[in-house]
């Protein structure tokens, strides 16, 4: 692999803050987030130099753009924190987190309701059938005869009532 010539080196950091500068504004790639992979992509460097190389004792050495990651980085949670949403994903994530509770607490009121409403029809079927065994009982007495009396018949027999005059 050949070596990074100064003038490359500046030029490509030139692009990287030129790109940073844009995905931190919200304008990101189709496709891409607010990371270090889209920020190389937009820059058209490679991903490897934003982070450590080991030299050949093993000794660890920053990568060439390192540091620029790291402000990239710090940026970005800087931003979070600020309350920007930098990436329109982090935004629609959000969003669609805060649907899903209002959802899980319409469900779970809709879920009370029809709790309620099915204690009240086993109360109102319960209570229904209750008055079908009394009217059933009352209809039994009066076949029987038992301690039943009937009223005197009206002497005007279209009004069963009596008049209302």
């Amino acid at each position: 692999m050949a070596r990074l010539t100064e003038t490359d080196k500046a030029r490509n950091e030139a692009a990287i803050r030129t790109a940073m500068d844009r995905i931190l504004a919200g304008s990101l790639p189709p496709g891409g987030k607010a990371d270090l992979k889209t920020l190389a992509a937009t820059a058209g460097v490679t991903r490897t130099g934003f982070y450590p190389k080991k030299n050949r004792d093993g000794t660890p050495r920053p990568g060439p753009y390192q540091h620029l990651a790291e402000e990239f980085e710090r940026r970005l949670q800087e931003l979070r924190a600020a309350g920007e949403i930098v990436d329109p994903r982090d935004g629609q994530v959000n969003r669609l987190k805060q649907q899903v509770d209002e959802l899980k607490e319409r469900l779970a009121s809709r879920d009370r309701r029809l709790a309620e409403l099915t204690e009240f029809k086993v109360l109102a079927i319960s209570r229904l059938a209750a008055q079908y065994d009394e009217i059933e009982r009352l209809r039994e007495q009066a076949t029987n005869g038992e301690n039943v009396r009937r009223l005197p018949v009206s002497r005007n027999a279209a009004e069963p009532y009596g008049s209302c005059s």
